[in-house]
């Protein structure tokens, strides 16, 4: 047994003691940069229904639920008594289950749009193969997304994500604008970048790579834009678009599906052709999954003479994820979102108010069971209004550590909440006075940004 082992087992080790080894062997010590935190991030011990407790036995309120991907909460009983079943039959097969069969059909009844589906290992490789599949089923080079929008860690889908005014260029014609140092110059070429919900600049835009673009992506609630919805007009607009000029209306879902029975995509009266999806449908599993009109999901049919898009992964449809997911989603009925949505309003009002008694220059977007708070009196209906230069995130960073430290209480780092299903008033009530008590503690520094 090595050394460090034997330490850590005659005594119970700091968040500091941790990290400090994962600094030796994992870049900044972290696998995933959300969780990144100065001088260190804090460590879990358990969780359990919307409550997490770290190492030091200190038990917060949790509305990060790992980035909107736990829709009922942490070890959710029915959840982990049919995993544990599942698992003591094996994890993973070279061979087909039934398992992924039955929650395809589940998913396809749910969402008329879902002809045919496909299961991946996340929400980036879900994008991924969805543009793919576009490319395949058009023929063409590029694709369309909105500036701003976060559609997974994809050459392309990331391009824009984190434009900022030194280099998003003007609102007729923006930039391209890349994400990871050394992104090739010919992924930034393929990409079009419209603003979202801006019915006349991105038909203009469009207009102009109109016979080259195999895809629009649209998240019908972009968090990074925002968290503003999709506007009925826009969307029915881009759908029109795609239709004239032979190209593919495709929506990422990672997040939205949440917001309700189909999908968001239920809320408009267009279908798209090709839907992404992630995060909750996996039950707390590693999963992603791509859906659509049975023409274009063809291109991945091996039994095609003429195979367009060869597809596979190790992992994709493991059997964990599919009855981890299967569970999970036959509980996020009908009943249960219309219960969660409510519950969500019912905050929101309550936040208001709190801001309302604060004075404070605060607003709420979001929709279903989703919000976000932006430190400014009005929402931003852009990705350019809702920017947060470095003295704002600044100050996101002095409340969400308020917010942690204080009020045991962890929201995703854009002040935002994404709720689950095992909340109830009295985790609203919780929420809503802790905010109120941050308002309070913060409104000079709030008021300042405001000026």
């Amino acid at each position: 047994m090595d050394t460090d082992h034997i330490n850590s087992l005659s005594h119970k080790r700091t968040s500091e003691e941790i990290y400090n080894q994962a600094c030796k062997i994992i870049p900044g010590g972290v696998s995933r940069n959300t969780i990144f935190h100065h001088p260190y991030p804090h460590y879990i011990s358990h969780a359990n229904g919307c409550y997490a407790t770290d190492i030091n036995n200190i038990q917060r309120l949790d509305f990060g639920n790992n980035m909107a991907a736990l829709i009922h909460g942490h070890a959710h009983p029915d959840i982990v008594d049919a995993v544990i079943k599942q698992i003591r039959k094996g994890t993973a097969y070279t061979m087909a289950t039934e398992a992924e069969v039955l929650y395809a059909q589940l998913l396809c009844d749910r969402t008329p749009s879902f002809e045919k589906i496909r299961f991946v290992n996340s929400g980036t490789e879900a994008v991924m193969a969805m543009i793919k599949t576009a490319r395949a089923y058009t023929g063409r080079p590029k694709i369309a997304k909105a500036e701003g929008a976060y559609h997974g860690t994809y050459d392309f889908a990331e391009v824009s994500q984190t434009a900022n005014p030194a280099n998003w260029g003007d609102i007729n014609q923006p930039n391209s604008v890349p994400v990871a140092n050394g992104t090739p110059q010919s992924v930034l070429n393929d990409v079009i970048i419209f603003p979202y919900n801006d019915i006349e600049h991105t038909l203009a835009i469009l207009d102009q790579n109109a016979s080259e673009i195999a895809c629009v992506i649209i998240d019908p609630v972009p968090h990074r834009v925002g968290l503003m919805e999709g506007k009925t007009n826009f969307i029915e607009a881009i759908y029109e678009w795609t239709r004239k000029n032979g190209a593919l209306l495709a929506f990422d879902e990672v997040v939205t599906y949440r917001v309700n029975y189909g999908g968001a995509q239920q809320n408009y009266s267009v279908k798209p052709d090709l839907t992404a999806l992630g995060k909750i449908i996996g039950g707390g599993f590693p999963v992603g999954a791509f859906a659509g009109r049975s023409d274009i999901m063809k291109v991945l049919d091996p039994r095609e003479s003429k195979l367009l898009f060869p597809h596979s992964g190790t992992f994709s449809a493991n059997p964990v994820s599919m009855t981890a997911g299967h569970t999970t989603m036959k509980m996020y009925n009908k009943d249960a979102i219309l219960k969660l949505n409510t519950l969500t309003q019912k905050a929101t009002d309550q936040i208001r108010e709190a801001i309302k008694i604060a004075d404070v220059p605060v607003s709420i977007t979001g929709t279903g069971s989703m919000f976000r708070l932006h430190l400014k009196p009005s929402a931003p209906t852009s990705y350019r209004e809702a920017y947060q230069n470095c003295e704002t995130k600044t100050l996101i960073n002095e409340m969400l550590d308020y917010l942690f430290l204080d009020e045991k209480i962890m929201m995703i780092n854009t002040l935002t909440c994404m709720f689950s299903t095992v909340m109830t008033q009295k985790e609203i009530d919780m929420l809503s006075q802790a905010l109120l008590n941050m308002f309070k503690r913060f409104k000079t520094q709030l008021h300042s940004l405001d000026k």
